[in-house]
């Protein structure tokens, strides 16, 4: 199978509702992976929060949560052969204005993470 990239959520999206991601990435640290596939092109993982507030700073669990995410991210790309900085947001609100995408440190050459 071909996926294209990740696309990013966080739980308090309205369209997520339980559904409509891959891998759901708790604050306690656990990863929960779907039993159905969201999409035939894109991997969805959705990070449980709300980013559509600012943050003056994150929380040791929401840092963790990044890393998560930042080891997740590398795995799949592995897996399944895509450039792992290949990262969308779900929509213009969606993973919110706030998410910490400068937080996400990507890359295969130097495995920072």
């Amino acid at each position: 199978m071909q996926y294209y990239g990740i696309i990013i959520h966080h739980s308090a999206c309205y369209s997520i509702n339980g559904k409509g991601y891959d891998f759901f990435i708790a604050k306690n640290g656990t990863i929960i992976p779907s039993s159905d596939q969201t999409d035939p092109l894109y991997i969805h993982i959705c990070l449980e929060g709300d980013f559509s507030k600012a943050h003056s700073e994150f929380t040791s669990e929401e840092k963790e949560q990044l890393f998560l995410l930042n080891k997740l991210v590398m795995r799949l790309a592995e897996t399944f052969q895509f450039k792992p900085n290949e990262l969308f947001p779900h929509t213009i609100s969606c993973p919110g204005t706030f998410f910490p995408w400068s937080q996400l440190v990507i890359s295969s050459e130097d495995r920072y993470h």
